[in-house]
């Protein structure tokens, strides 16, 4: 134990503003032995909520749930949100797509490479089209078939995937379904979409086609927490790309998937990283 390095902690909170936050939490992190290597904070007057993000260095020593343990007592009175996880841990995600690959292959080029530091359990689809990159990278893949009468079945199926696959988050990188109300009030906070344009725009079908016949001049995409308002969840991140009044609705269409696969890998390593906190519909992201 001598030489064992420190490990690294992540702490997000959330909470009312009230005075000596900061201090309380600066001053258990010292009483344990820790080191802030940074630290973030963002007071939102008009909600009258506080959000801080402290990464630190903690003792060989000092256990993780030690920790956990001994800071709930801060967190009580201060009546925090909060999470203490370590950076050596990564977060396990489930990937769900349908046909379309651009945004699955963009994830799992970071991953392959180091950049996303999660651990992919499964991927699933409600089509087998994308199951030979699935078993290329090592992943295991479920196919779900979904149609209007078995819906619930199927929802039933991926949630004991999640439970079984202790999954922490699930990615719609690009899932063409809806999920109904319980499973989006279930997930809550624990799903991220992806959109192609900025919400509210462009709904419903053919959105390059809709953009190319308005003349738009700007594409994006808007990776957001699901939630039972369709394609209206609090929002992580949003890609813009500016396009010409030449281009056609298949070269407005890539211009767009370049868009939606940069604010999905992007909004994914946020969350992982411990750096979005909700806050009502909006949310705060440290960067």
């Amino acid at each position: 134990m001598e030489n064992a390095k420190p490990g690294q902690v992540i702490l997000s909170l959330s909470c009312e503003d009230q005075i000596g936050i900061v201090h309380a939490v600066s001053g258990f992190l010292v009483s344990h032995g820790c080191n802030i290597l940074a630290s973030q904070q963002f007071d939102d007057a008009t909600e009258n909520r506080f959000f801080m993000r402290v990464q630190a260095t903690y003792p060989p020593a000092v256990g993780i749930e030690d920790l956990k343990t001994a800071f709930q007592a801060t967190a009580s009175t201060y009546g925090m949100s909060w999470t203490l996880s370590d950076m050596e841990v990564r977060p396990k995600v489930a990937l769900l797509v349908s046909k379309a690959e651009h945004c699955l292959n963009d994830l799992l080029f970071r991953w392959r490479s180091g950049y996303l530091k999660v651990d992919f359990a499964f991927i699933a689809s409600n089509h087998t089209d994308l199951q030979p990159v699935a078993e290329a990278h090592g992943i295991p893949f479920f196919h779900i078939p979904v149609t209007p009468d078995t819906k619930h079945t199927a929802e039933a199926q991926l949630v004991a995937l999640l439970t079984e696959h202790e999954v922490e988050l699930t990615v719609l990188a690009r899932y063409m379904q809806v999920f109904s109300d319980d499973l989006c009030r279930e997930l809550s906070g624990k799903a991220i979409n992806i959109h192609h344009s900025f919400l509210p725009g462009f709904k419903g079908a053919r959105p390059y086609h809709q953009a190319f016949d308005r003349g738009v001049k700007l594409v994006g995409a808007t990776a957001h927490y699901v939630t039972a308002e369709l394609d209206e969840g609090p929002i992580i991140e949003q890609e813009v790309l500016r396009v010409g009044h030449d281009y056609s609705p298949a070269t407005l269409s890539v211009a767009g998937q370049d868009a939606e696969r940069l604010a999905l890998s992007r909004a994914v390593q946020w969350h992982a990283e411990q750096r979005v906190l909700l806050n009502g519909h909006r949310t705060v992201v440290f960067n």
